[in-house]
């Protein structure tokens, strides 16, 4: 099953940006005289980008790790370069339509179309190397948002509880051991009493985890309380099991349609994915199995990877609900998308009496770049009334 979902995703995935990039290649070409012997250097160089995402894909670890991870660091940036490429030269073949029935542009660039190629190319080259460059800086530094809720429990141990809650870290080949450091450090200066993560925690290749020993890192991080995970849906593209050994030998209890009981005080209620039904033909139970044993005179927090259905939440009493999953489209303008995909795809909402919080993550997934919104790691303050 898992194998069957993985080769349809990929085939879809590598045909919508083959052809993409296709258009592209053709558009540039229009750029550079029939005559230049350019034409063939451009066509080599741009394949050989274009392609090397799909080349680490299909060749697995046959490669060389340096080799790999050169054609794996390319082909991601490549990605987040194609979308606004494809932007641009749609833009430009529609303003080139338009002018044909309103004239739009002056007369001296249609007079001279082979220098306005020639100009446009270079412009759209710069401005997307100079868009890119700054996502990529913009996606190494996370920010914190803080919130400060409050339930109506009385607990006479605790009258306020401190959560550091971090989504979709993606932990592999791209995002490694530096990031990881600095986000154990952003959560330690928080000194939270509790730190959640929430799902995609592992990309799908836990081997450049082990490889580069980033569950070292991870058990560097400080809770009163400990550090608490879910499942996301990379975990079940690279396998699930293996993936949650490794994060429990490494000190992240793993919640799977669980619950804990922390300091007899609140609870964490842990989700498995959505995926496990997709992926491995596991049932996932229902909230209201999760909830038929807690104490809802306590603080009840829950985690749960893909925020679906809040009203389902709300209905069973929960007082926090974490999720994380969309990275808020990470590449403008992919925010439209997800916005209509989710009732909630970023931020903070309210039902009844139940608190949302669905993180755009502090990780990325593919390119290593952020455009239109900022990484971020999550500070709760929930007090008890």
């Amino acid at each position: 099953m898992k194998t069957t979902t993985a080769i349809v995703f990929f085939a879809i995935f590598f045909t919508i940006t083959g052809l993409i990039s296709f258009y592209i290649f053709i558009r540039g070409l229009e750029s550079i005289p029939a005559a230049s012997s350019l034409r063939n250097a451009y066509a080599v160089l741009f394949w050989a980008v274009a392609l090397s995402y799909t080349v680490v894909r299909l060749t697995g670890r046959i490669l060389p790790s340096v080799v790999r991870d050169c054609l794996l660091w390319t082909g991601s940036f490549w990605i987040a370069a194609m979308l606004y490429f494809f932007i641009a030269a749609v833009s430009l073949d529609f303003l080139r339509l338009a002018n044909r029935f309103l004239p739009l542009l002056p007369p001296a660039l249609v007079r001279h179309q082979a220098l306005a190629h020639y100009a446009a190319a270079w412009t759209v080259l710069v401005a997307v190397v100079a868009v890119v460059a700054a996502g990529h800086i913009n996606s190494l530094i996370p920010r914190t948002r803080r919130l400060d809720l409050a339930v109506e429990k009385r607990i006479p141990t605790m009258k306020s509880l401190s959560i550091a809650a971090a989504g979709d870290l993606h932990l592999g080949a791209l995002v490694g051991r530096p990031r990881l450091v600095e986000i154990v450090n952003r959560i330690n200066s928080l000194n939270p009493d509790v730190v959640l993560l929430l799902g995609d925690i592992v990309d799908e290749d836990l081997d450049a985890v082990i490889c580069h020993n980033l569950g070292e890192a991870l058990t560097n991080i400080r809770a009163r309380y400990g550090v608490y995970g879910v499942t996301g849906n990379h975990e079940y593209i690279g396998g699930v099991d293996r993936a949650c050994s490794y994060l429990h030998e490494h000190g992240v209890v793993m919640l799977r349609d669980s619950v804990a009981k922390v300091a007899d005080s609140f609870y964490l209620v842990g989700r498995e994915d959505r995926s496990a039904q997709r992926f491995a033909a596991l049932r996932r139970k229902g909230l209201d199995e999760l909830m038929a044993g807690v104490d809802r005179r306590l603080p009840v927090i829950l985690m749960d990877h893909e925020p679906f259905a809040l009203n389902e939440a709300a209905s069973q009493e929960v007082d926090l609900e974490l999720a994380g999953h969309t990275h808020y489209g990470q590449l403008w303008p992919l925010n439209y998308i997800v916005r209509r995909l989710y009732e909630l795809a970023w931020g903070y909402k309210k039902i009844g009496r139940t608190h949302f919080y669905v993180t755009d993550g502090v990780g990325t997934w593919g390119p290593p770049v952020r455009i239109g919104n900022r990484p971020e790691i999550v500070c709760i303050r929930l007090r008890m009334l």
